[in-house]
C-alpha cells in the first residue's frame, strides 16, 4: 500500500506527542499483524515492512514449501508445491516463499481492531514517555500550575498531560488561586497503569537550594557552594555558603546588590526568612556564624565529639537560641556541628573558663 499521507502524519504525530517514529512504526506494525490474524484465521507467518523512502506499507506473508502440509505444523506457515507454483513457477520443495499483502485487503473489523491497538499504544508509549521525563527530573524544581482546590489539597498540572496534588497546609501564605503558578521540588515518580505518580514538595530543604542556583549565578557556576541548609519551611531557613574563589564573598554573591538577589529567593518562598553565613574550616569561627544574627564572645569547641559551647553576652542570649530555640536548632542542623549556648553570666556561675 502507497501511502505518503501515511507517513506525513506519522512525522506529525511523532512531533506533537515527542515520542520517537521508530515507536510508533512499532506499535502501529503490531496492529497490522493482529489485523491480519484476524482476516486470515490465525496466522502467524507475517511481518510488517515499511518503506519511507517509498512511502510504502506492506505485510510479508511467508511460507515454507511442502509436499504435504503437516497437520502439526504452526498454522498457515507451510504452503504445497502446487499452491507455490501458482505465485512462482520454479518453486520446489524446501524453498521459503514471500507473499506480499496490502493492509487494503483487510476487512472492516479487522482495520477496526489495527487502529485500536495503535490508539492504546500510543496512549502507553506516552505514559512511558511521560515517566522518563519526569524521572529525569526527579530532584529538580519545576514550575506548576494551581487547576483545582478544595479544604485539604491543591491539584497541580505538571505539564505533559499529568496532574499532582499537594496539602493545602503546605502552601500557606501562597495565594492559592486556580490558574496562580507556583514552584515546587520533584522528590520521587512511581509508574502507574494511568501513567506517572508525581510526588512534589513545597517544604523539602531542597527547594530553597534550587530557588537559590536559579537566582545566583556564582551558585550555577560552582563559585560559590551551599555547605549545609537547615529549615522551618514556611518560616526560616538558615543556609552555610562557601566560595571556591578566594576574590569572591560568598554571603555578598548570595545576597546580590541591596538584598535583591536573596529577595527573588524569599520571594517565591512567600516571605520566608533566610539567613546566610560563611563557611570555615576552623570550627570555632564556623560555629560562630552559625548562630547570627546573635554575636559570640567565645567559642570551646570539642572536635573528637563535634561539639561547641558558644559563649554570648547576657542581652544576647535569647536571640542566639531564637523563638522557640529556632535560630540554635537551625545552626545545628546547617552547620554540623553540636552547639550549646551560654550567656556570659552563666559561665561564670558554671565556673566555665573562657
Amino acid at each position: 500500500m502507497i501511502s505518503k499521507e501515511f507517513f506525513k502524519a506519522l512525522d506529525q504525530v511523532a512531533e506533537e506527542r515527542d515520542i520517537p517514529k521508530e515507536k510508533i512504526l512499532d506499535i502501529f506494525g503490531k496492529g497490522l499483524l493482529n489485523a491480519y490474524k484476524k482476516d486470515y484465521n490465525g496466522q502467524q507467518n507475517a511481518k510488517v515492512v515499511f518503506n519511507e523512502e517509498k512511502a510504502e506499507i506492506l505485510i510479508v506473508a511467508t511460507y515454507l514449501v511442502v509436499d504435504t502440509i503437516d497437520p502439526e505444523a504452526e498454522k498457515g506457515t507451510q504452503i504445497t508445491v502446487d499452491e507455490a507454483q501458482e505465485l512462482k513457477k520454479n518453486a520446489k520443495v524446501g524453498d521459503i516463499i514471500e507473499v506480499k499483502i496490502t493492509p487494503k485487503e483487510f476487512g472492516r473489523i479487522a482495520a477496526s481492531s489495527a487502529k485500536q491497538i495503535l490508539t492504546q499504544g500510543l496512549k502507553q508509549l506516552e505514559r512511558e514517555r511521560n515517566y522518563e521525563i519526569f524521572t529525569e527530573k526527579t530532584g529538580e524544581m519545576v514550575i506548576a500550575e494551581i487547576v483545582a482546590v478544595n479544604d485539604d489539597f491543591v491539584t497541580l498540572y505538571l505539564g505533559y498531560e499529568t496532574e499532582t496534588s499537594i496539602p493545602a497546609r503546605d502552601l500557606v501564605g501562597s495565594d492559592i488561586t486556580v490558574g496562580n503558578q507556583i514552584r515546587v521540588y520533584i522528590t520521587k515518580v512511581e509508574q502507574t497503569t494511568k501513567g506517572p505518580k508525581v510526588y512534589v514538595s513545597r517544604t523539602d530543604r531542597n527547594l530553597v537550594k534550587r530557588l537559590m542556583e536559579q537566582a545566583i549565578p556564582e551558585l550555577q557556576e560552582g563559585i560559590v557552594e551551599i555547605m549545609g541548609l537547615a529549615r522551618d519551611p514556611g518560616d526560616r531557613c538558615k543556609v552555610c555558603v562557601a566560595s571556591n574563589n578566594p576574590k569572591v564573598d560568598p554571603v555578598g554573591a548570595c545576597l546580590g546588590r541591596n538584598g535583591s538577589r536573596i529577595k527573588e529567593v524569599i520571594d517565591s518562598l512567600d516571605g520566608e526568612k533566610i539567613d546566610i553565613y560563611k563557611y570555615s574550616e576552623d570550627p570555632a569561627e564556623l560555629v560562630s556564624n552559625a548562630i547570627q544574627p546573635a554575636k559570640s564572645v567565645h567559642v570551646i569547641v570539642d572536635v573528637k565529639e563535634k561539639s561547641a559551647t558558644v559563649i554570648v553576652p547576657d542581652d544576647q542570649l535569647s536571640l542566639a537560641i531564637g523563638k522557640k530555640g529556632q535560630n540554635a536548632r537551625l545552626a545545628v542542623q546547617s552547620s554540623g556541628w553540636k552547639i550549646d549556648i551560654k550567656s556570659e553570666t552563666d559561665a561564670v556561675i558554671q565556673g566555665i573558663d573562657y
